[in-house]
């Protein structure tokens, strides 16, 4: 793992439950417990003193309801909730929890739930680095004709596709590649592109207005696909 421990916390308002959840946690040493809380509120208190990882929530608790108090947490930390009951699973799933374990909980099925918290850290890392460097960049290498062209992410007005091609229009001229438009768009950083259209994807600093239903880029004019229209108005206004 990339991080040597994780800061965890359980909220719960069953002693019986914490005590059985404090004993599978000791069997990860990566795991630290730094708090016990038996309801929202002193959980709250917890979270606003110290850095927490995962959160153990039990759903059915006095005041406050362990999916209602996921629901205000913003920024939240991951979540596994821990209950006796099956109805909230699909309400919970929405909430993009880790996983879902009921009560009793044993410990081969709470090992599978602190793996998919590994995994979902590890995915997490991954597409931070991945932002990271494409945000860093400030250029892109293209193959076409048998060399690897680099392109400023400057010079760049839009890439338009055709199939399994792309024409990469630029401030000096276009360029032909082999290239599926949506690999393209996962090199791209994301502030300074925008895919408009499901074969068209362009340079945001070079758009010069917003007309009915298409894009003008300087003399090139690029239509705006129904789907994308919500997220262009909302990148002009």
């Amino acid at each position: 793992m990339d991080k040597l421990s994780y800061n965890c916390i359980i909220v719960d308002d069953e002693p019986i439950a914490i005590r059985v959840i404090k004993n599978h946690l000791s069997e990860f040493k990566n795991m630290q417990l730094v708090g016990e809380c038996a309801n929202a509120i002193e959980a709250i208190e917890v979270l606003s003193k110290t850095k927490v990882d995962l959160i153990f929530l039990d759903i059915q608790m006095p005041q406050i309801t362990g999916v209602e108090f996921l629901k205000n947490l913003n920024p939240a930390p991951k979540v596994i909730f821990t209950t006796a009951y099956r109805d909230y699973a699909i309400e919970a799933f929405e909430l993009d929890v880790v996983d879902y374990l009921l009560k009793p909980i044993s410990l081969v099925r709470f090992s599978k739930a602190i793996n998919k918290f590994y995994q979902r850290v590890t995915e997490n890392t991954q597409v931070s680095e991945k932002e990271d460097k494409s945000e860093s960049a400030n250029h892109i290498f293209l193959k076409a004709d048998k060399k690897l062209h680099k392109v400023l992410f400057n010079e760049i007005i839009y890439f338009e596709s055709f199939g399994d091609y792309l024409i990469v229009r630029t401030e000096t001229g276009k360029i032909t590649v082999k290239e599926r438009i949506s690999h393209i768009e996962e090199q791209l950083p994301r502030q300074q592109f925008i895919r408009v259209h499901r074969g068209y994807l362009v340079s945001v600093q070079k758009i010069t207005a917003l007309l009915p239903g298409l894009l003008e880029l300087g003399k090139y004019k690029i239509p705006i696909g129904r789907s994308y229209k919500q997220n262009v108005e909302k990148l002009v206004r």
